[in-house]
């Protein structure tokens, strides 16, 4: 009996802002009142970003509201959250990240199998503004070819 990954949080803007060319998967590095907080399903991926930082990544500008029933000791809401990965896969995403143009965009944030919190990001190119209203036209075209397609 296998269970479902929960999704918490996912970044819809990421596809629309960005060409998502690889996914990757990562680990996230958490305090216990962030984790209670993501149970409630309190978190926002908009506007956030990974950064590698002196060989390690970092996912920057996420936002995790403090949990409800904390305390003092609660964490702060937009803090740099170390990401877990291989060392050989940051490198590898370093190299791709050096070249111009690219970011590494969180997709979504969920608990795995083993109910551990990972994240997805993408590595992705920013799109311009004739790249967003094709993409546009294109979706509005295949609704029209959807909405025809059930209506015959």
């Amino acid at each position: 009996m296998r269970r479902e990954a929960k999704t918490i949080a996912t970044n819809r803007k990421a596809y629309h802002d960005f060409h998502i060319e690889e996914k990757f998967e990562a680990g996230v590095a958490l305090t216990g009142t962030e984790v209670k907080s993501l149970r409630e399903g309190k978190a926002n991926l908009k506007d956030s970003f990974a950064r590698i930082r002196d060989g390690e990544l970092f996912l920057t500008n996420a936002h995790i509201s403090p949990y409800s029933c904390g305390n003092i000791f609660n964490h702060e809401p937009k803090r740099d959250r170390k990401l877990l990965m291989h060392k050989r896969e940051i490198d590898r995403l370093y190299s791709k990240v050096r070249e111009r143009g690219y970011t590494l965009v969180p997709l979504s944030m969920y608990f795995n199998e083993k109910n551990k919190v990972k994240l997805e990001f993408g590595l992705g190119k920013g799109k311009r503004s004739f790249d967003k209203r094709e993409d546009i036209k294109q979706r509005d075209e295949k609704r029209i070819n959807d909405r025809e397609s059930r209506l015959r």
